[in-house]
């Protein structure tokens, strides 16, 4: 049952700065977040964080959510960490014994990383314009990532004197190690094609972006999403776990699927050449 907060128009209330709509399918439904401080190019204030932060665990504990959308407002998806509320600490070294505020700060948005790549819902990725820096981290966290060929890519830090902290884990995971070690050490730009190259977008578009959204959804509702979560899990734990252990716990996940309600509606439906229950399709 949907918690009675998480209303469409309670939804749109919670922070400005993320806008959050949902759109039934034939089974569950998808929302669309979308970062809107247009004239930061969505830059991820600490209000961002939180409002995505917040987002991400009311999805986790909604079993009607099937995917989410994440995009940005005016033009641009992100253009990466806000610094305004640092300004002061530029250059300041800490008295003696002083505990650092901005390690908790810059650890929270770690946190929230964490917690998109967690989603049990697919994750689809829309930029248009700018992914810098923090915007590029959130793009690595994606089951799928769509890109305009106005996109453009970079992790500028290292050429600002600044260190890409918490999203280096990320995009070495999204983009292998020397993808990472090209794109984090030198801070170049890529555009769509040569980010699609390096692995971090999978699909490049040249057209309508809405259409190319509505295809990517209808392709992933076509999963069970139980099958999904489970899926999703199993791949969040590959980096960290051992393989003896993860392929037990793979083989949990099996049979748990096998003797779970999706199994027989998704072979019934195959045998019968129709659409499983959970399908976009008729």
């Amino acid at each position: 049952m949907q918690p009675a907060a998480c209303e469409p128009w309670d939804m749109q209330m919670t922070a400005a700065v993320l806008l959050i709509d949902r759109i039934p399918l034939a089974s569950g439904s998808v929302e669309t977040w979308t970062l809107n401080d247009p004239a930061s190019r969505n830059a991820l204030s600490e209000a961002m964080v939180d409002a995505l932060l917040t987002a991400c665990e009311r999805a986790a504990a909604f079993a009607d959510l099937r995917g989410v959308v994440l995009r940005g407002a005016g033009g641009h998806f992100c253009a990466g960490g806000s610094l305004g509320g640092f300004a002061k600490t530029i250059g300041q070294p800490l008295a003696a014994g002083e505990a650092d505020p901005l390690v908790p700060l810059n650890r929270r948005f770690g946190t929230l990383l964490q917690a998109l790549c967690a989603l049990p819902q697919w994750l689809i990725v829309a930029v248009e314009g700018a992914a810098m820096g923090g915007g590029f981290g959130l793009v690595c966290c994606a089951d799928h990532v769509l890109a305009h060929t106005s996109a453009q890519f970079a992790t500028p830090e290292v050429t600002l004197g600044i260190v890409p902290a918490q999203i280096a884990p990320f995009v070495v995971r999204r983009v292998g190690p020397a993808a990472a070690r090209r794109c984090l050490l030198t801070g170049e730009r890529w555009d769509a094609a040569t980010a699609q190259r390096a692995g971090l977008v999978d699909e490049v578009v040249a057209g309508d972006m809405e259409a190319t959204v509505q295809a990517a959804i209808a392709r992933h509702a076509a999963a069970a999403p139980q099958a999904v979560a489970a899926t999703k899990r199993l791949l969040l734990a590959q980096p960290e776990t051992p393989l003896p252990a993860l392929l037990d716990e793979a083989a949990i996940a099996f049979s748990q699927a096998l003797r779970g309600p999706e199994a027989p509606q998704g072979l019934a439906a195959f045998a019968a050449r129709k659409a499983p229950p959970w399908s976009a399709k008729p």
